[in-house]
């Protein structure tokens, strides 16, 4: 039986190709996302391990947390601290290390590192290990700064050129006078760094005589673990903690692993969307090998094969074409690794670190595993389906057809998973966001497993729909017709192979385009603010950003927005400062209850605070602010917060004065002359122009939200196209093998007097058919699913609105004909070259 799967296989090898190829394409989508994801965090691991190569022992502020109405403050690391740490046995230097948010921009003023992965530091004194000098000197002064190798080669800078920085707003000129290397985890991944001396850092970092870190390095011989005793023995304990060079290491590989598990296993859902796209074509494929082989078979049962040995010679088939596929897949998938990291090289924004390919044997015994099961579980029903088929009923064929008794069982098994998926779906419509996604993700999978089962069913009144158009096309449109619903199981696995992946892209661009309508309404109903300036890394801005702005003639309101911490009831909660007599002006908020008046001791509360709290309008409640000192503030009103505006609203002018910095996370701004482009130019220019400062209107705010939608569904859809392109192998394999099937008939057809091109056309428009089927019932589910998936976000957002995408899901529509316009080129043709004699004879 062995020797006879074997030749099975080299027999129909040519036949076994597509599925080859589907199994293929998942294991190497698999096989190089753990190539990939495993290299880049090798690759990040090491870079980061030497980045601590100078830090033996790390000293940080120890964390206080927040008691009774008490706001904690963490506490600072002085000039006395590095001095006594230097002085601990064991040390044999100590540095101060200070570092916050810098800008660099490039020489047409744009911003270098995306903002988020743009930082600044302190060079200590004349020499720091840390970073080592490619050229030029230590910097000196406020007008002096060093900037690190990889940006400097990425915009062009050298030693002596003029380059504009930006802290916390305004913007700043010094010379370049040196050039450093790095292994800082930020640069590596396509951020900037630059550096300053150390009281420069201090003051512009808001720590004049203070750190952030004292990074120790011990004498030879000191283990890190002793010298972690000794400064623990030295230092207050309950003002600074103490971590190893080696702990500091180990925790940064255990987060940059953490990061990757989540692109890992987005990465590896659509694999097995894939996968599970590939198995309808090895079930098709086996099924309709074991059905030309039928009555081999049978002649193979009555000469003494068991079931089970039929059974058996089937999956031996699977494992060979399953190991092959495997093998090839994994070969494949290092290629996609290697090519995938190559590519991120070429980024300005994802710079990945120098490291060797890696490859895990658990990433080769996965590609293996996947292939070799996936193959062999998607044959086993075939297989087994050959086998209960009696000798006799076998050789004669009448088992061709399902019996009534089989087709009543699907169609109910198909209708109650149907039902029930609905049920739960639209259950799940009326629970809250959060609640309602474990429920409908339950019922979407019972719905897709019942529509998967119903389809031989509802293949015939859907592709008799098509009757009219097909009869267009005479005689080969009416066999197109009815060779499509011959073998209505057939026709549903191929459909559904294309279904899965259109379901899920129109579902993700119907859930795309709604938000971003509502975002957008929301924007325009809840701002009347002309622009909104904030920092490109939403860090906070210098308070000095509003003053030149309210110099600005045209500008009539500003509202800086602060967040400050406070303790109410026990409980942390922070506080959003905003200038009380102007924010009226400037945002459109709809009140609940009372007035939105804040000033002195007047607030107004988000309306989800207020119900927490059981506060009301005329409601009193004492907050604990930051510098330990409290007060009684009155609910004035309760509003509906949004994405801008939200929390509990004090008048700046009340808050500002427990804050020990006052930052502002953005300012609201109100012109004269309303939104325009000339008006956004003056106010920009009188920021100095600065990259790392965002001048945004309502349109550029919505824009914003659009782009990241736009982002994310490009990203979906091109994983996606992995499963589409399966699913064409899918309708390949089946009209090769059909075409196969039908040569007798195929050979009658041309001898009374069907040509070659109504042999073609016949082909293309069966195929057609199949691809329009497969892509109605998924644009449906689809838009079935966004619409569910929009009633639960609109619990939580209320201005969301359905937003049906025709002319995308028309384009859809047409790139499922377009498949099947192209997946038949290769059939159609075989078919057509048939030699007539020689197919009427064939069996």
């Amino acid at each position: 039986m062995f020797r006879t799967a074997l030749r099975n296989v080299f027999a129909h090898k040519a036949r076994l190709l597509m599925t080859v190829l589907a199994v293929m394409l998942g294991v190497a989508f698999v096989s190089g996302t753990l190539v990939f994801t495993n290299t880049i965090s090798e690759a990040y691991q090491k870079s980061s391990a030497k980045g601590f190569g100078q830090v033996d022992v790390a000293v940080d502020p120890e964390p206080q947390e927040d008691t009774g109405n008490t706001v904690g403050k963490t506490p600072e690391l002085t000039q006395a601290l590095l001095d006594e740490s230097t002085k601990v046995p064991g040390a044999a230097s100590a540095i101060g290390v200070v570092s916050g948010f810098t800008a660099i921009a490039d020489k047409d003023g744009k911003l270098i590192g995306g903002g988020f992965q743009s930082r600044g530091g302190n060079y200590w004194g004349t020499k720091d290990a840390r970073y080592p000098l490619v050229s030029g000197h230590a910097p000196k002064g406020a007008g002096e700064v060093l900037i690190d190798s990889k940006t400097a080669e990425r915009a062009g800078y050298e030693v002596g050129d003029t380059v504009r920085l930006s802290v916390n707003g305004p913007v700043l000129d010094p010379r370049i006078v040196g050039i450093f290397t790095t292994d800082d985890g930020n640069v590596a991944a396509g951020g900037s760094l630059a550096l300053f001396d150390t009281a420069t850092a201090q003051k512009l970092f808001g720590k004049t005589g203070t750190y952030d870190e004292i990074a120790v390095k011990a004498k030879a011989g000191v283990t890190q673990a002793a010298l972690q005793a000794e400064l623990d023995k030295a230092l207050p304990k309950d003002a600074v903690e103490t971590t190893t060079g080696k702990q500091l290491a180990d925790d940064q590989a255990h987060r940059i692993s953490s990061q990757m598990s989540g692109l890992k296993q987005g990465l590896l859902a659509f694999a097995g969307i894939s996968l599970f796209v590939g198995t309808f074509i090895i079930a098709n494929t086996f099924t309709m090998l074991v059905a030309q082989r039928t009555k081999e078979l049978a002649l193979m049962r009555a000469v003494g094969a068991s079931r089970r040995q039929v059974t058996r010679s089937v999956l031996v088939e699977a494992f060979v074409v399953g190991t092959v596929a495997a093998v090839t897949g994994l070969a494949a998938g290092v290629g996609i690794g290697a090519g995938l990291r190559a590519l991120m090289g070429t980024f300005d924004t994802a710079i990945v670190p120098d490291g060797p390919l890696i490859i895990t044997p658990s990433t080769v015994a996965a590609a293996l595993a996947v292939g070799i099961l996936i193959t062999m579980l998607a044959a086993w029903l075939p297989g087994r389906r050959a086998a209960k088929i009696p000798p006799v009923a076998a050789m004669s064929s009448v088992h061709a057809e399902a019996t009534a008794k089989s087709l009543v069982l699907r169609n109910t098994l198909g209708a109650l998973f149907s039902a029930a998926g609905i049920a739960v779906v639209l259950a799940a419509t009326t629970m809250s966001s959060k609640g309602g996604q474990a429920p409908m993700s339950l019922g979407a999978a019972l719905l897709i497993i019942g529509v998967f089962i119903l389809t031989p069913l509802l293949s015939r009144p859907l592709i008799a729909a098509a009757a009219p158009m097909l009869r267009v096309f005479g005689v080969s449109g009416k066999l197109a017709r009815q060779n499509s619903v011959r073998n209505p199981r057939r026709t549903a696995a191929t459909a559904s192979a294309l279904m899965i992946g259109l379901t899920l892209i129109t579902g993700m661009t119907v859930m795309a385009g709604s938000l971003q309508k509502s975002i957008d309404k929301r924007a325009a109903s809840a701002i009347k603010a002309d622009y909104v300036v904030s920092m490109a890394n939403t860090n906070e801005l210098s308070p000095d950003v509003e003053k030149k702005l309210k110099q600005l003639d045209d500008v009539t309101a500003t509202s800086p927005m602060r967040q400050a911490p406070s303790r109410i009831d026990g409980e942390s909660l922070y506080l959003t400062g905003v200038t009380g007599n102007t924010i009226g002006e400037l945002t459109n908020l709809k009140v609940d209850e009372g007035s939105f008046k804040v000033g002195g001791a007047q607030a107004v509360v988000e309306a989800d605070i207020a119900k927490a709290y059981g506060w009301k309008a005329g409601s009193n409640f004492t907050v604990h602010y930051e510098d330990g000192k409290k007060q009684k503030l009155t609910v004035a009103g309760v509003y509906e917060g949004n994405e801008m505006v939200g929390g509990i609203l004090v008048d700046n002018a009340t808050l500002s004065p427990h804050q020990t910095d006052p930052g502002d996370t953005a300012i609201m701004v109100k012109t004269s002359d309303g939104a325009s482009s000339a008006t956004k130019d003056r106010i920009e220019k009188a920021l100095g122009s600065n990259p790392a400062i965002k001048v945004e209107g309502k349109e550029d705010l919505s824009n914003e939200v659009a782009k990241t939608f736009t982002l994310v569904l490009n990203m979906v859809y091109g994983l996606l196209a992995m499963a589409v392109l399966v699913a064409v192998l899918g309708v390949i394999n089946t009209l090769a093998m059909s075409v196969f099937e039908r040569s007798q008939e195929i050979g009658m057809l041309r001898a009374i007097g069907l040509d070659r091109k109504g042999i073609k056309r016949m082909v293309r428009l069966e195929s057609l058919v199949i691809c329009l089927f497969g892509g109605v019932l998924g644009i449906g589910l689809g838009v079935f699913f966004g619409w569910a998936a929009g009633e639960l976000l609109s619990t939580k957002m209320a201005t969301y609105e359905l937003v049906l995408p025709w002319a995308r899901m028309a384009v859809f529509l047409l790139m499922a004909a377009t498949v099947g316009v192209l997946a038949a080129l290769w059939p159609a043709r075989r078919a057509a070259r048939l030699n007539m004699l020689s197919a009427i004879k064939s069996e």
